[in-house]
C-alpha cells in the first residue's frame, strides 16, 4: 500500500484533480446559456410581403424581404428582452394595449352576424333621433335698417312681392342673401338662436316680417320648407347596420367583461376615506 501510494502516476491524477476542483471553485466565466429559439415562419414572410404590397403596392425584392424578416427577428428578440427584464410591469401603455387587444377580440364577433331586418327596422325605430332627416328652410333676406319703423314693413314687404327694389330700406350687411335648404344648426348659427324656429312658421313664397335675429330685424321670403322625417330602412340600410353593429359589438364586450369579472375578487378603497371626505 504504502508502495502504491509513492507512484508518480498517482501523484499525477491527484494533482490534476486538485487544479481542476480549484479552477471550478475561482472561475468566473458565466455558465453557459442555453438558446432560445426565434422561428420565422413561412406565414410571417407572407404576412411581411402582404403588408409590403399594401404600403408599396408591388412585391418586395429578396433583399427587401431578408430585411423585412430582418426586423421581425429584431423585434422579437427586443420584445422577449424587456419582458425578461419586467419592463412590461405597471407600464401604462402596454397595459392600454393589452385592453385594447382583448376587448377587440370580444367585438370582432360582432362582424360574424347578420342582423335581420326586423332587427334592423327595430333599432332604426328605437334611434329615430340619430337617423331621421331633420327640417330644412331655404330663404331670401334683406336686413332693415334700424330707422325703419313697423309701419313701413308692410309697404316695403308688398313692393318685394312686386319684384320691386327697395335700396334705401335696407343696410348692408356680411349676411347671405340667400340661403339653400340649410338645417336648424346652420341657420341659427348665422342668425342667432330662434331665427330658424321663426322663419320656418312664415307662409310660403311671399316676403314677410319682422322676423329679428341677432343682427336686428328681416323682411323673408321664404322659398323651401321640409318636415324632417324618418327615412325607411331600404334607403339607409348601410348606416343603421353599421349603428346596430358598433351597439352591438359594445353589449358583447361589456357582457364578455362582466364574466371575466367576475372571476375576480375585488378589494378597493372608499372613495371617501381616499378623498379625505
Amino acid at each position: 500500500m504504502t508502495r502504491f501510494l509513492r507512484e508518480p502516476l498517482l501523484h499525477f491524477f491527484l494533482i490534476g484533480a486538485v487544479v481542476f476542483a480549484l479552477f471550478a471553485v475561482f472561475d468566473d466565466a458565466p455558465p453557459a446559456v442555453q438558446k432560445q429559439t426565434i422561428t420565422v415562419t413561412p406565414e410571417d414572410a407572407m404576412r411581411l410581403i402582404a403588408e409590403f404590397e399594401t404600403t408599396w403596392r408591388r412585391r418586395p425584392s429578396a433583399a427587401e424581404l431578408d430585411s423585412l424578416m430582418d426586423s421581425l427577428v429584431r423585434e422579437e428578440v427586443y420584445v422577449r428582452e424587456a419582458i425578461a427584464l419586467g419592463l412590461d410591469d405597471n407600464d401604462p401603455i402596454i397595459r392600454r394595449r393589452l385592453q385594447q387587444k382583448m376587448e377587440f377580440l370580444t367585438e370582432s364577433g360582432a362582424e360574424a352576424v347578420a342582423p335581420e331586418d326586423a332587427v334592423l327596422e327595430a333599432h332604426l325605430a328605437e334611434n329615430a333621433d340619430r337617423f331621421a332627416r331633420p327640417a330644412v328652410i331655404a330663404f331670401q333676406q334683406i336686413l332693415l335698417r334700424d330707422d325703419i319703423d313697423d309701419t313701413r314693413i308692410a309697404d316695403i314687404a308688398s313692393r318685394l312681392d312686386a319684384g320691386k327694389d327697395v335700396p334705401e330700406a335696407w343696410q348692408p350687411s356680411l349676411l347671405p342673401d340667400r340661403l339653400p335648404a340649410s338645417p336648424l344648426q346652420v341657420v341659427d348659427s348665422t342668425f342667432g338662436t330662434g331665427f330658424f324656429q321663426n322663419v320656418l312658421e312664415l307662409p310660403l313664397g311671399t316676403w314677410s316680417g319682422p322676423v329679428a335675429s341677432t343682427f336686428g330685424k328681416h323682411l323673408v321670403l321664404l322659398e323651401e320648407r321640409a318636415e324632417g322625417a324618418l327615412p325607411s330602412l331600404e334607403s339607409i340600410r348601410e348606416r343603421v347596420e353599421l349603428d346596430w353593429r358598433a351597439n352591438f359589438a359594445a353589449e358583447l364586450r361589456e357582457r364578455r367583461f362582466d364574466a371575466l369579472r367576475s372571476r375576480y375578487r375585488i378589494s378597493r378603497p372608499d372613495t371617501r376615506d381616499i378623498l379625505g371626505e
